[in-house]
């Protein structure tokens, strides 16, 4: 049997088969599997941010603007000696908006676990991002992510609105019960309606206010 994704002979890499040369593929869409991780980071800085830092003690997040964080899929090579400095990696948060065709919102799932997949082979730590889009994604977004591991979840801009709050929950009560997490990072709010259910459950919470969240409560500091 051929390899899913190869790389082709005299063909220009376009579509980074190289990231999956030696994965493993999980469920029906065939998403790159990712290694359980059990570390929890102690700081988190923004990709956008970590390129011109020299502080290297923090875990790397891609919670913010694709924009900001698509070079890393363009040129995966040319941030991969950046990204082996800091502590660890948290998977890529490419966007599923639930006004995006499936098959994109299914293409971004799969960009994300390529680079985590090459990232781990290149020994960076990796925690699992879990994203998802509508209740199409809810069945298939934990495919080829570890059970019992540390995951990260980010909640900034999915909770203001009734039904983003309501599509988030339902989704991530899926992907408990899928993953059975031993511990979540969770990135933005983290209220007790949707979390303390799974902290009673003896899962492990940890929150970190985004850099928004930060910077509003230094505005509220000055005002």
């Amino acid at each position: 049997m051929s390899k899913i994704n190869s790389i082709r002979k005299g063909c220009k890499d376009v579509f980074n088969a190289f990231l999956v040369a030696f994965a493993v593929y999980a469920g029906f869409f065939e998403f790159p599997v990712i290694k359980a991780c059990y570390e929890i980071p102690n700081r988190l800085i923004a990709f956008s941010k970590c390129i011109s830092c020299r502080d290297y003690n923090y875990w790397v997040h891609f919670y913010e603007d694709d924009y900001l964080f698509e070079r890393l899929w363009r040129n995966p090579k040319k941030y991969l000696p950046i990204l082996q400095r800091y502590n660890g990696v948290i998977l890529p948060d490419f966007s599923l908006y639930r006004d995006m065709p499936l098959v994109m919102q299914l293409w971004n799932i799969y960009r994300s676990r390529a680079i985590g997949c090459w990232l781990q082979m290149n020994g960076v730590k990796v925690i699992p991002n879990v994203r998802f889009g509508d209740h199409r994604t809810y069945k298939c977004c934990c495919d080829g992510l570890p059970k019992k591991s540390v995951i990260s979840v980010g909640s900034h801009g999915t909770l203001k609105l009734l039904t983003d709050r309501d599509i988030f929950a339902k989704g991530l009560d899926i992907v408990v019960k899928r993953l059975q997490p031993v511990a979540i990072i969770v990135y933005g709010s983290d209220p007790k309606s949707i979390f303390k259910k799974y902290s009673d459950m003896g899962i492990e919470i940890y929150h970190f206010t985004s850099d928004y969240g930060n910077a509003m409560n230094s505005l509220k500091g000055v005002i």
